[in-house]
This record gives C-alpha cells, structure tokens and sequence, in this order.
C-alpha cells in the first residue's frame, strides 16, 4: 500500500510577528493568514480522502489474506492497520474542521478590523500633516 501524498511547497509564506500594527499590514496578516488555513484544509481534505482509500485497501487486503488461508495473524494485523487508518481519518477530519473555523474567524476578524479601523486609516493616510499616534492623549 502506498500513498501518493507528497509534501508540495508552501504557496503562502509564514506571517511573520514584527510588531507592525498599522492597519494595512494588519489587514495584509490576517489576508495571509486566511489563505493559509485555505491551502492548509485543502490539503486535509485530499489528506483524508487519501486515508479512506487506504483504508479500504487494508481492508481488502485482510480479506485477501484470509481468504488465501494465511496465518491469523497476519488478517488481524492487516486489519488493525484499516482500523487505525480509519481512526487516523477521524482526527484529520476534525483538523479540518478546525482549520475551517480558523479561517472563517480570521476573515470575520479582518472584515470587523476593517470596520473599525478603515475609516480611520483613511483619514490618516490622506492628510499631509503627521497625525498622533493612537494613545498619544491618553497621557
């Protein structure tokens, strides 16, 4: 039984935690971030698809070899491997799951940020004179 899973290149480079909070760099994170859980539950998604056909093939396989008449042990092994595939499915189904609400609160946080910050970034980067720093008055 082999598997045709091989690792592919990452198509979205790591976030890195620099401390930039202005907030297109914050909108640009979360973006990132978003696309990432995305490939990422793409990839759990042909993941599990990948265990359930070997899986099933373990599962064949067991049968085959208890129908050749081979050692007991041998169909007990076969089919241990089935069933730990099949629990191995199960986990990677709820990573997906995960993964999917991750990346459902990551665009509902960045559609809120940019409700709450948009407009005042706006106003920001459109004016010619140097605007404070926010927590400037709060001295």
């Amino acid at each position: 039984m082999s598997s045709n899973l091989a690792p592919r290149p990452s198509s979205a480079a790591p976030t890195v935690a620099d401390g930039d909070n202005r907030y297109k760099a914050v909108q640009a994170k979360l973006d990132a971030l978003g696309r990432a859980l995305d490939d990422a539950g793409l990839g759990l998604e042909e993941l599990m698809r990948s265990i359930k056909r070997n899986a099933k093939r373990a599962e064949d396989a067991a049968r085959d070899v208890d129908n050749a008449e081979l050692d007991p042990r041998f169909v007990e092994l076969t089919s241990n491997v089935g069933v730990a595939l099949g629990g191995a499915g199960v986990q990677v189904k709820k990573l997906h799951d995960t993964a999917q609400e991750t990346a459902d609160l990551t665009y509902e946080t960045k559609h809120t940020h940019s409700k709450l910050y948009g407009a005042l970034d706006d106003i920001r980067s459109n004016r010619r004179e140097k605007t404070p720093r926010p927590g400037f008055f709060n001295r």
